[in-house]
Order: C-alpha cells, then structure tokens, then sequence
C-alpha cells in the first residue's frame, strides 16, 4: 500500500477570512466553475448546505487526463476556526481502481492582516498493484484555483 501527500502553496496578498468566505463554503465549486469552466465544467450539489456531509457531483478535466472525469465528493471536515477544510472522494472517476483513499485538504494559513498563503493538499493510497496511479495525482488544479480565487477576492472586495 502507498500512503502519500502531495501538496501546494500560495502566498498571497489577501487576508485569510477573506478567502475563507469562499474556501470554507460550497462557494468554493461555484467560483472554480465561473473562473476555470475548462477545468471543473459542471457541479451539481447532491444534498447539503454547504456544511459537512455537503456531496457535490463534479464533471472536469483532470490536467493529464485524456477525457473528461466525473466523481462525487463529500464535505468531510469544515474548522472555521484554522480554516481548514477537507472533501472526500465517495465515487467516480478520481477512485480509480487501485485507490483506496482520496483526501483533498484545502487550508488558508493566516499570515497578517492583509496575507494569508492557501496550501492545497491531495492525500492519497494506492494498492500495491498500481504504483502507475501516483503520477496521475496532481495539486495542479487547486493551484489554478488558488491563483484565480486570490485574484478574485482582490478585485471584488
């Protein structure tokens, strides 16, 4: 079995609760879709809030990936107090076969009164049969969503 961590950061000049209005609510999806649709094309929200136990079904381009990707996530974890928030991978095409577990941990780290740095990290493991999997787990899209999110909350404050 391989367990691993591949992660992300990006310093920004925005202040965490700010980027916390969206990264800490079902938001997040919907501004992803409006900023990056050649990314995440389609998000339906299966049941929920927003809160944990929220499940949204996700139609996407995985960068790498030759066709379109569908999979349905659940809000597992919402700390809005360290502004961490952690989405499951229940079903479709991230768990491939051969993954057991797909953990996408978003976290927006305080850094003063007007920056922050937004660390993206996928949390995963793979059955001893398919080491090949580990190339396909990328933090590339919650890079492009970091950037394009930063730039959003900055000019629509």
């Amino acid at each position: 079995m391989v367990k691993a961590i591949k992660s992300h950061e990006l310093e920004t000049d925005v202040p965490a609760a700010e980027l916390w209005k969206i990264y800490g609510t079902r938001r997040f999806v919907e501004v992803v879709h409006q900023l990056l649709p050649q990314l995440l094309q389609k998000v339906v929200i299966v049941r929920g809030d927003g809160g944990i136990g929220t499940i949204t079904l996700k139609y996407g381009v995985l960068p790498g990936s030759p066709s379109p990707v569908t999979y349905k996530e659940e809000f597992t974890k919402i700390d809005n107090e360290n502004y961490i928030k952690e989405v499951t991978a229940i079903e479709g095409d991230v768990l491939k076969p051969g993954f057991t577990k797909y953990v996408t941990r978003l976290q927006i780290i305080d850094k003063g009164p007007s920056s922050s740095v937004i660390k993206s990290s996928v949390e995963y493991e793979i059955d001893d049969g398919h080491p090949e999997l580990e190339a396909a787990v990328t933090t590339t899209p919650f890079a492009l969503a970091a950037r394009a999110i930063a730039k959003y909350v900055k000019e629509n404050k």
